[in-house]
């Protein structure tokens, strides 16, 4: 596969914006599989149905195990819903105001060759940061098409954000993703990225992430 990474245009808006929706709501549905695999979880949904059946109703035996997982499901669809709407509205409504006015910061895309034409098939972000004298890069957005994972894409990628921040003598490089983003956290992992916290604090409201049973894990890499 011909592959070129180059920098974000802003004719590549509608695409990346594309790109960056599904790849975040994909999660949704290994989030909600991981909260109800979850042996809590597995107990509740067996209570409830038991709790109905001895109300007298098999209705009921149905109705409240059903309710429980619906509830359950809203909250892993709510939890990076709300996160894509949420984005569409600031930094991905204006990529190059938030990516490509300051020397430190960049977005780039990948584009390929695919069924004849050339295609945008993954994106990544680096924003630089400030802890007193410390100057860092947070890789952000990165996202990979479906039809192009498992090539060493997101290595590519991953690279490219290393690469440019050790070229700006950054300390570090730091990200954040979810929990329920396994094949991600494995990539990093490779990469040399290692696990140093874990927390709750989103954008959605903190029932919703405690019934997803959702983390956000916080990863990076000494350069």
């Amino acid at each position: 596969m011909q592959l070129v990474i180059r920098r974000y245009r802003p004719s590549d808006k509608d695409t990346v914006q594309n790109l960056f929706s599904f790849g975040i709501r994909e999660h949704i549905r290994p989030c909600f599989h991981n909260a109800m695999s979850s042996p809590l979880y597995l107990a509740i949904t067996l209570v409830l149905c038991a709790a109905g059946y001895l109300l007298g109703s098999t209705l009921g035996a149905a109705l409240l195990p059903a309710a429980w997982v619906g509830l359950v499901y809203y909250c892993c669809h709510q939890l990076y819903a709300s996160f894509v709407s949420g984005k569409l509205q600031t930094d991905m409504r204006d990529i190059p105001a938030h990516y490509l006015t300051r020397p430190d910061d960049c977005f780039w895309v990948a584009e390929a060759e695919v069924d004849g034409r050339a295609q945008i098939v993954g994106m990544v972000a680096v924003v630089c940061k400030h802890s007193g004298k410390e100057k860092y890069g947070e890789l952000f957005r990165m996202s990979i098409s479906p039809q192009c994972r498992r090539l060493g894409l997101g290595s590519k990628l991953a690279h490219v954000v290393i690469n440019f921040c050790k070229d700006r003598g950054f300390s570090k490089v730091m990200l954040e993703t979810s929990s329920a983003q396994t094949a991600a956290m494995a990539l990093y992992s490779k990469l040399g990225f290692r696990h140093v916290l874990s927390h709750t604090n989103t954008v959605s409201y903190s029932w919703i992430v405690y019934l997803a049973r959702a983390a956000v894990i916080r990863m990076e890499k000494h350069l």
